[in-house]
């Protein structure tokens, strides 16, 4: 009985520590999978027509350039060198231009246009050196004694208090492209030391990786000068 009893124990632990094992890999398979799956959406139309005008002309290779494998790789070199380009255009003048075109048209078409302009203040807001450690600050989630990490957006007053309020951002843990936002007071936010790589790090880990030392006492402090700076 007790062999049995042993046996089973063994089995158990052999399996749970198989899951813990697997977790993290499944969870880089699910990042890599989703990014390539964009980027093969976005190089698929190139791929094929690249294949199609090299079938036309050399119809011995039509075997490998129609295999699945093979057209997957040059629709992701191509869309990671569409990329490179897009990037080296905008930094140039002349792509400025452009993208100022672009953005002009985008502006005409009311949905999109709020959409795009939303999405592309967040992205400035991220990629603010400055401020980014700054912007990390915890609060109380989902209930009073407990913390959460969040992404301070902006700064701005109640129209009926004049009480300043924050928007914060709350991505979820594993997949920070997910989450919420709350409105916050600000004298309820808990700055932190921590940089958006930390945060990051963090919240796609579930929490295993992150800064040695993390404090969630309250201080006694004016209302955070450096988000109003920030914003």
């Amino acid at each position: 009985m007790s062999e049995h009893r042993l046996s089973t124990r063994t089995i158990r632990a052999k399996l749970i520590a198989g899951v813990l094992t697997v977790i993290p890999l499944l969870v880089v398979w699910i990042v890599l999978n989703f990014v390539f799956a964009i980027l093969f959406a976005v190089g698929s139309p190139v791929a094929t027509g690249f294949t199609m005008f090299i079938t036309d002309r050399f119809p011995t290779a039509d075997p490998i350039l129609t295999n699945s494998v093979f057209q997957w790789v040059v629709a992701i070199i191509c869309a990671l060198l569409l990329l490179y380009t897009i990037g080296s255009i905008a930094s140039r003048v002349v792509g400025k231009k452009v993208i100022e075109l672009i953005e002009t048209l985008i502006a005409r078409i009311p949905f999109v246009q709020t959409v795009y302009s939303a999405s592309k203040k967040l992205i400035v807001m991220l990629q603010q050196k400055p401020g980014d450690a700054a912007r990390i600050v915890l609060i109380d989630y989902p209930h009073p004694g407990m913390k959460t990490i969040g992404l301070v957006t902006r700064v701005f007053e109640d129209s009926k208090t004049g009480e300043e309020l924050a928007a914060v951002y709350v991505p979820t843990a594993f997949n920070p492209t997910a989450g919420f936002m709350e409105i916050v007071p600000l004298s309820s936010l808990l700055p932190t030391s921590m940089t958006m790589d930390q945060a990051m790090t963090m919240i796609v880990s579930g929490g295993a990786m992150g800064p040695e030392q993390l404090s969630i006492a309250p201080k006694e402090r004016s209302p955070a000068p450096w988000l109003a700076a920030g914003e």
